[in-house]
């Protein structure tokens, strides 16, 4: 007889202790009330108190929903307790609480909505009871917002106003008459108000316009958290409707009816709970009803929230990314949960049934799967509805059902799906369809496809980057830059950006730069440099999808130059023939400026809206142009700069002879001009300047002309006038007085003695200069400051905006050397604010330094200047101590000034 085994009994662990979490327990408030006469001061101190309390357990931890509820039952006992000092004695009256309240909905600062249902026309006693009623809930704290109605009045406001019908749906009775309350329940679900119907319809109208209203996006860097997809009132919009069709009473009723699954009403309820949480803490943070995330509040809400900074990672940007991926999973359930809402209130009758294959069809329009179980048996459908919908466009979108399944099943997206050939060519087949491109991708973002079949973006999925030029999560941006690259391949929009589509229809593969957007980000966030990073996994993704080697190399290339051709425009003297010619190699051939080229345009433009402008337009069309003559002309048979100057020449005095002006005076006047000057002026610039300086002849006053309108953007200020090394300073003193952002500025000294100066503005908000008006006042300021002497120009008095006095960003100073063209070049990089660039030239002017060019860049919060500077004998500064006591005296000077506005 065999051996009975041996068995242990396993040691059973102890259960695991949940730590106690704080609650409000509102037993004090009645103690503190009883046998006391509810008085202002007493109610007041009550408020305060019970406040404070609630902070106290919000900062230790207490639960988002105990706290909503908590507030709303201390309100609920205040309110009460005046109504019976004041009106509990009056019949035939009822206080209701609606909106929020109606929900026992509370914040630290929202706003308590009241409702008074009267039985007939109000006696003057009871008229002055509600009113000293009202003033005192005022008095105790909250702000109050109420009316005053008779039901029929009810009846007549709410069908007029869709508001005032939901918060009757959401009234909650809190003293006086049952009967009247009941009534007015009633009718709030009556269809003579609004029929389910009309109400699903206009609320589903009311959340298109709302969603429109914030650009359909959540992922602005200041979200707004009630607003904004994705926000709490897409779950009220959730509520509203079940409610009123449904008779739900709370979310969890859905799950009973079948239209949430348990899963999905847990992750409804997290989503919920977390944003009540910020939404508190905003208030506490704000000391006001906020409910914008703004940059003054994200840091402390995170370090509130237990977030703290890691090596990669900053604690505000993993705060807002739970924040971003939260309302993208809101967004997810509203789509769906609507979805199912309007299959069941607004479709009545069998189904329209078409069949699309055996595993799709449309159902009343949507696409829909045959059967449940299709994605679990051919997992492919997974991506294979997406290249449906592309090819359908007359879908109106994917069914609720579906989208279900697809979030249920998308775990089935894993390596031996990502290597299965049959997937990568759907896949690639998305990409190159010649519509919907940009709707499946976010699609596919949107139902978490993208992230789990391209693992490396699932990590940028709602990862933002705290600072105030990166306006969009990397994922939203993302596929903003796709977006824009889709545009320039469409004709209809052909008239934004001309030269754009004309090149991007030129490309033998569009998808290669759509596959460059979709990795040139993608490793923001891991530490290193992310070009680099991100095009090693473009390269190991081409080589998976069966990509020629010329097209992975061209696509990998893209990602790790895609900041090139913006940081050439914008930091390097791109009227250097030289320049162009290093750029030129660095690109190598046409086809690879063509890629380059749209892609950064589409990439900035679609970085930060406000940021782009005609100015930056201009800079990447010219540096195109200028390196697409470079590369025809081949790249061991360079532009000579003799060879420019005399060509600019030649088509300028075209220009000039064509408008009858003497030939003779042209040359004399040219005879002072260096040959610089030829290279950093386009033909249009130099005929201006010319026939400025001639109508102005020998007078010696400086002359200034303002053009409002410029080839290359912006409006351009030109400023003829003797040598004075001051004279910038204070021009550029008097522009950023004036409110005006200076784009550019270019300086060009005279053999006889004088100084041009070319500014190239727009107003502070990126705006064009369109009046005439606004250009004679430039003129008149300008015209006061070029004539004047002395003075220091520095004291800039414009106060720092809101956001840019939440970031502190060091200043770092380098020098290189320009051989070529004799100069120094000095690169600033520091935290932007009003005067920046006249303090900067005021410390230059102090270190007995000529600025001799300049390159002005905002990039958010931060300014990135480059200066072309030299000694007042035009040597450039070869000493290393000579550099040292020039960044000492920039340091000095731009720290102090740093601190000043920090204060203000």
């Amino acid at each position: 007889m065999p051996a009975k085994p041996v068995t242990s009994t396993p040691t059973k662990a102890p259960a695991r202790r949940r730590p106690s979490v704080p609650r409000f327990d509102g037993t004090w408030l009645n103690e503190l009330l009883a046998g006391r006469e509810a008085t202002p001061q007493h109610l007041r101190a009550a408020h305060k108190h019970g406040s404070s309390r609630l902070a106290e357990l919000a900062t230790a931890g207490a639960s988002a929903p105990a706290l909503v509820a908590g507030r709303s039952r201390m309100m609920d006992t205040l309110i009460r307790a005046l109504w019976r000092r004041h009106l509990g004695r009056s019949r035939g009256l009822v206080l209701v609480a609606v909106g929020g309240y109606g929900r026992s909905e509370l914040h630290p600062y929202s706003d308590i909505d009241l409702l008074v249902l009267v039985d007939g026309p109000l006696r003057e006693k009871r008229a002055t009871a509600l009113e000293h009623f009202f003033t005192e809930i005022w008095d105790i704290g909250p702000d109050v917002g109420h009316s005053v109605r008779t039901l029929d009045e009810c009846r007549t406001s709410a069908r007029d106003d869709i508001t005032i019908a939901t918060n009757l749906i959401e009234a909650r009775r809190l003293a006086g008459a049952r009967k009247p309350y009941e009534a007015l329940r009633k009718l709030a679900f009556s269809d003579e108000l609004w029929t389910s119907r009309s109400f699903f319809e206009r609320k589903l109208e009311e959340q298109r316009e709302r969603h429109a209203k914030y650009h359909d996006t959540a992922y602005k860097l200041e979200p707004n958290i009630k607003e904004s997809p994705g926000g709490l009132r897409d779950i009220q919009m959730i509520g509203w409707v079940a409610k009123r069709h449904f008779g739900a009473r709370t979310l969890a009723d859905l799950a009973n009816y079948g239209f949430l699954s348990r899963e999905e009403h847990r992750r409804l309820v997290a989503g919920q709970s977390f944003l009540w949480r910020v939404r508190w803490m905003l208030h506490l943070t704000a000391d006001r009803h906020e409910d914008r995330l703004l940059f003054d509040h994200q840091l402390h809400l995170a370090k509130a929230m237990g977030y703290e900074d890691q090596d990669h990672s900053l604690g505000v940007e993993q705060f807002m990314q739970r924040y971003y991926r939260t309302v993208m999973e809101l967004n997810r359930l509203n789509e769906m949960l609507l979805q199912l809402f309007k299959e069941a209130i607004l479709l009545e009758g069998e189904p329209r049934i078409e069949s699309i294959n055996e595993r799709f069809q449309l159902k009343n329009g949507y696409l829909d799967v045959v059967d449940r179980e299709v994605f679990r048996r051919e997992p492919s459908a997974l991506l294979e509805l997406f290249h449906l919908l592309q090819q359908h466009p007359e879908a109106e979108g994917v069914s609720a059902g579906t989208i279900r399944l697809v979030r249920q099943y998308r775990r089935l997206i894993n390596e031996r799906f990502r290597r299965d050939p049959g997937n990568q060519a759907l896949f690639m087949a998305i990409l190159r369809e010649p519509q919907g491109v940009t709707h499946e991708f976010r699609r596919m973002n949107s139902y978490g496809v993208l992230g789990r079949y391209i693992p490396e973006f699932g990590h940028i999925v709602g990862r933002m980057q705290y600072d105030l030029f990166h306006t969009y999560t990397v994922d939203e941006h993302t596929l903003f830059v796709l977006s824009n690259l889709r545009r320039f391949a469409l004709a209809r929009f052909d008239h934004e950006f001309p030269d754009c589509s004309r090149i991007m229809r030129g490309l033998p593969k569009p998808e290669l730069a759509y596959l460059a957007a979709l990795f040139h980000d993608i490793a923001k966030g891991r530490g290193g440099d992310h070009s680099e990073l991100g095009a090693s996994d473009a390269l190991g993704f081409c080589k998976r999808h069966g990509l020629s080697d010329y097209d992975t190399r061209l696509v990998s290339w893209l990602v790790r130059q895609h900041l090139l051709l913006s940081l050439t425009a914008q930091k390097k003297d791109i009227s250097d023939p030289r320049v162009i010619h290093d750029f030129a190699e660095k690109v190598g051939d046409q086809l690879h400026l063509d890629y380059l080229y749209i892609l950064t345009t589409a990439d900035v433009r679609a970085t930060n809206p406000e940021l782009w402008n005609s100015w930056k337009a201009t800079l990447f069309a010219e540096l195109y142009k200028n390196t697409s003559r470079a590369l025809r002309r081949g790249l061991v048979n360079p532009v000579a700069r003799e060879e420019l100057i005399n060509e600019t020449k030649r088509s300028s005095m075209e220009r000039l002879d064509a408008a009858g002006v003497n030939t003779e005076a042209v040359t004399r006047t040219w005879s002072a001009l260096p040959g610089d000057y030829f290279l950093r002026h386009s033909p249009s610039e130099i005929d201006w300047h010319t026939r400025a300086m001639l109508a102005h002849g020998e007078q010696t006053e400086p002359l200034v002309q303002v053009r409002r309108e410029t080839e290359r953007g912006g409006t351009a200020v030109f400023v003829c006038s003797p040598r004075d090394d001051m004279a910038f300073a204070r021009s550029t003193a008097a522009l950023e007085q004036l409110g005006l952002t200076v784009l550019d500025a270019r300086i060009v000294s005279t053999r006889d003695e004088r100084t041009l100066y070319t500014w190239v503005v727009m107003e502070a908000d990126g705006e064009e200069i369109e009046s005439a008006e606004r250009e004679q006042e430039i003129l008149r300021i300008m015209e006061q400051e070029a004539g004047r002497l002395g003075g220091d120009p520095r004291d800039i008095h414009r106060r720092m905006p809101r956001q840019h006095r939440m970031f502190s960003t060091p200043t770092r100073i380098n020098f290189a050397d320009d051989e070529r063209n004799g100069r120094t070049i000095l690169e600033i990089t520091t935290g932007d604010r009003p005067g920046l660039l006249t303090r900067i030239a005021g410390a230059l002017l102090d270190a007995r330094i000529r600025l001799q060019n300049a390159k002005v860049a905002t990039v958010g919060e931060k300014a990135e200047d480059i200066f072309f500077i030299t000694e007042t004998d035009d040597r450039p500064l070869d000493s290393d101590a000579r550099r040292d006591e020039l960044a000492q005296a920039l340091l000095d000077q731009l720290e102090e000034d740093q601190g000043v506005e920090a204060r203000r």
